[in-house]
């Protein structure tokens, strides 16, 4: 049955909503009757194109309105969508395409003469721009008129692969089917309260799982608004708060509203449900955001290849420096049943494995089917996750496991410190070191010996940091996360005297 996938769930709800604006940008609108008009018109243009059911299509281009109804092209059409990062560079790039082999690949236009040049396209597959205006040379492209294939019917079609940063080795091409999308969405829809009546603002990328599936299939499933900006702007999303009942955003955006001058209790008032995810959130940031607006964030927990896992509460307390329950039908443990460890999920939305890496998908599933997500996490008597870090970022010194944000909640917390991130580096005789690379507020300074003082009362002597790094700010990637791999690169040397 079509509605056991997320393009036929879609085009049900496009068919119910058929009068009603479903997405806007500036001045446009669209409602479901024309979205799934789109989806068909879109589909069409792709077999024109020589795309054919199960072919990959890839895509680097600005975000936009088009660049949606692209997406909902290759899902009527059954392709398999490749979202790749607006940051990639030409070899970068060739990687992706000689990985997936993808018949179509579109970018913006003023990207595809360097891309040609670079010599990264394969020979194999055919290149169409688009611009964050609509303009472009997919725009010119006529629509087949062989007529469409039937919706995909089963869960297990493959919908999309979407690539993982890579900070551990090569980037791997998570695949996600109808069934996962489909899932997760109805999963959200249900625990987040997103009914016809909400409309999102949607400030974030659409090359990344946060923008592209969490924000938009809730909203489009259950026929609500989604009004799409073309970034993140702090002040431009206080203006439109007015017309807005939920916002999505990392934590950064957060930090960004919370320095302006205009985020209080007024502007926040329409909105009922603030989430953040994709990156840790402080319990500072969450404390003031709270005192600002009156309004708890709602953290939440997923990764690429599982969507979202867990989430805090929409009514009930939500808990600083946790990201809540497992959702329903959701299942989550320690692994080896200990107190602290890697965490491991199961559930409906979790992938089947990495596109042409079948060693790497049997290294990361266990026997009975659980998922290790490589985070370090713990599970209360109440079954609340708390995420302590990623296990390539553990430190072991002295042959004692030290987890980073135990230490950065401690610091964060000092008036002084705007952020803050804790790595182990080299060291002759401890095997590793913790260093804290910290930024201060401005106009505020701070002796580094004061802030391993003020800790020594709260943290064990091996856990406290050997050295201090004052830096004007963390090297980040374009979803908020702290990038400790460079961190640690650039710091490396920090005790190479010791040996």
């Amino acid at each position: 049955m079509t509605e056991n996938t997320l393009t036929g769930s879609l085009a049900v709800a496009f068919d119910q909503a058929a009068d009603r604006v479903l997405i806007a940008q500036g001045d446009r609108t669209l409602t479901g009757a024309q979205l799934r008009q789109a989806m068909d018109a879109i589909a069409a243009r792709l077999i024109s194109l020589g795309v054919a059911p199960g072919d990959r299509v890839a895509v680097q281009a600005p975000k936009s309105i088009d660049l949606v109804l692209l997406y909902l092209g290759c899902l009527r059409l059954g392709a398999v969508y490749l979202p790749l990062n607006d940051a990639y560079r030409p070899d970068e790039i060739g990687y992706f395409l000689a990985d997936a082999e993808p018949a179509l690949f579109i970018c913006a236009p003023d990207a595809a003469d360097g891309l040609h040049q670079s010599g990264c396209l394969p020979g194999t597959v055919t290149l169409r721009t688009l611009g964050a205006d609509g303009a472009g040379t997919w725009q010119a492209v006529e629509p087949s008129q062989a007529g469409l294939p039937p919706l995909p019917a089963s869960p297990d079609d493959l919908a999309a692969i979407v690539y993982t940063s890579g900070t551990t080795g090569r980037s791997k091409g998570a695949m996600i089917s109808q069934g996962n999308l489909l899932a997760n969405a109805r999963d959200l829809a249900a625990v987040w309260g997103i009914t016809a009546d909400d409309t999102l603002l949607h400030a974030l990328p659409l090359y990344h799982i946060h923008g592209l599936f969490v924000a938009l299939h809730p909203l489009l499933l259950a026929g609500a608004r989604i009004d799409l900006m073309p970034s993140f702007d702090p002040d431009a999303v206080l203006a439109r708060l007015a017309t807005t009942t939920v916002f999505m955003g990392v934590p950064t955006y957060y930090t960004r509203l919370l320095a302006t001058q205009g985020l209080d209790r007024d502007t926040a008032r329409h909105v009922r449900l603030f989430v953040s995810g994709s990156a840790p959130l402080t319990p500072a940031t969450f404390q003031a955001f709270a005192e600002r607006t009156g309004r708890s964030i709602l953290e939440r927990y997923g990764m690429t290849e599982c969507g979202i896992i867990c989430s805090n509460p929409l009514d009930g307390p939500r808990i600083a420096g946790a990201v809540g329950h497992p959702l329903p039908g959701y299942r989550v443990r320690i692994a080896d049943n200990a107190e602290t460890g890697v965490l491991e999920v199961k559930g409906a939305s979790l992938f089947s494995g990495y596109w042409q890496m079948p060693e790497k998908t049997r290294e990361e599933f266990r026997d009975d089917g659980y998922f290790s997500t490589g985070d370090i996490a713990t599970i209360d008597v109440g079954g609340v996750v708390r995420i302590v870090g990623r296990e390539k970022d553990m430190i072991i010194s002295g042959g004692l496991n030290i987890y980073p944000v135990e230490i950065e909640t401690l610091i964060e917390r000092m008036d002084e410190i705007a952020e803050v991130a804790v790595i182990g580096v080299p060291h002759a005789d401890f095997g590793e070191a913790v260093v804290a690379v910290v930024c201060l507020k401005t106009g505020s300074s701070i002796e580094p010996e004061l802030i391993v003082e003020r800790l020594r009362p709260q943290l064990a002597g091996f856990k406290l940091p050997k050295g201090i790094e004052f830096v004007p700010a963390l090297p980040r990637n374009a979803m908020g996360k702290v990038q400790k791999a460079e961190l640690r690169r650039l710091h490396a040397d920090r005790f190479s005297a010791c040996g």
